[in-house]
This record gives structure tokens, sequence and C-alpha cells, in this order.
């Protein structure tokens, strides 16, 4: 997944096929310390490459393991990502559309790993819930303290804020005096 530029414009005006399999566990492990595994990534697309740029559309598919943010198991979260990135091959004549996302190739290389490993950084969720933690009815308590579901909170608030029908005169009386 790594070309020179020269390679690259051999392949001017044709569309060129992308289909690999790359391996990005160790570098994403090691940047982020919530990802405990990843898949081998499935790296398919097209780039285009004209004299200015090389236009990559890329659909990343693979699997990473993630801890459960209830119970800190292992939960397997599908990763499926549609983007295109631009990598600039002479900077002084191309100019970008807005909000196009733009590379530069590194010592006269243009490298995807990096990319690839920025797009799944971005995917990773900020919690991710087991199947058999989102099932189960009994969630973690402690002393004077649960967790809820909104259901079960809605239902709470529904009772705190019903009044006692034997307070109601004093509750009526309270809102005299505010008054």
């Amino acid at each position: 997944m790594k070309w020179t530029v020269l390679q690259l414009q051999k392949f001017r005006d044709v569309e060129l096929e992308i289909d690999q399999i790359v391996d990005v566990s160790r570098d994403l492990k090691q940047k982020d310390p919530e990802i405990r595994d990843v898949s081998s990534i499935h790296v398919t697309g097209t780039a285009r490459i004209d004299s200015q740029k090389a236009e990559f559309h890329l659909h990343l598919t693979g699997n990473l393991i993630l801890p459960c943010s209830r119970t800190l198991v292992d939960v397997v979260y599908p990763i499926n990502i549609h983007s295109t990135e631009t990598f600039i091959l002479k900077p002084v004549e191309y100019s970008p559309i807005d909000e196009e996302e733009i590379h530069e190739p590194n010592e006269g290389t243009v490298d995807l790993i990096p990319v690839i490993e920025e797009l799944i950084l971005l995917e990773v969720p900020l919690q991710v819930i087991s199947d058999d933690a989102k099932n189960t009815e009994s969630l973690q308590s402690g002393k004077d303290w649960e967790v809820m579901t909104e259901d079960q909170f809605k239902r709470e608030q529904q009772k705190t804020t019903r009044i006692d029908p034997r307070l109601a005169g004093l509750a009526a009386l309270l809102k005299e005096k505010k008054e």
C-alpha cells in the first residue's frame, strides 16, 4: 500500500484497482490502549491519478476487539468505512476543494497505511456494550447507588413527582405562601 510518485504517474488517467489485506493491529494497539485486537483489514477501492493529485476511494472492512463498557468482556465491533483520500503530487499547482482531506507524499512516497490507521482510530466508539450486558436485567449496583436504564429512570422520576394525597393540602399552603 505504498507507491512512489513516479510509480503512480505510470497509472495516470487509468483507474488503479486496490484489493489488499493489511495488518495494522500492532500500531493501532499502541496508539489506542482500548483496542484489544484488530483483525486483518480488507482494503478495496480505486485510485484515480492525474498530474496534480492521486485520489483514493477506499472501502475498509474488518473487526475490532474492544472492552464492554459495563463488564469489560471482549466485544467484536465490525468496521465498515468508506473514504476518499487525496494526495497532492504537485502542491504548487493544486487548489483543494472545500472540506477535502488532503495529504502530501512523504519523501516522494504515497503510503496508505497511516491513513488507514487514522480512519480506523476515528471509527472507534466511545463505548461498546456487549449483547449479554444489554439483555441483562440486573444492572450493577452498590451501597446507595445503582445503574438504571432510561426506562427505569423515567419510572423512578414519575414516582417522585407524584404528590402524596395526604400532603396535597400542605402543598397548596406552600404555594399560597410563595405567592
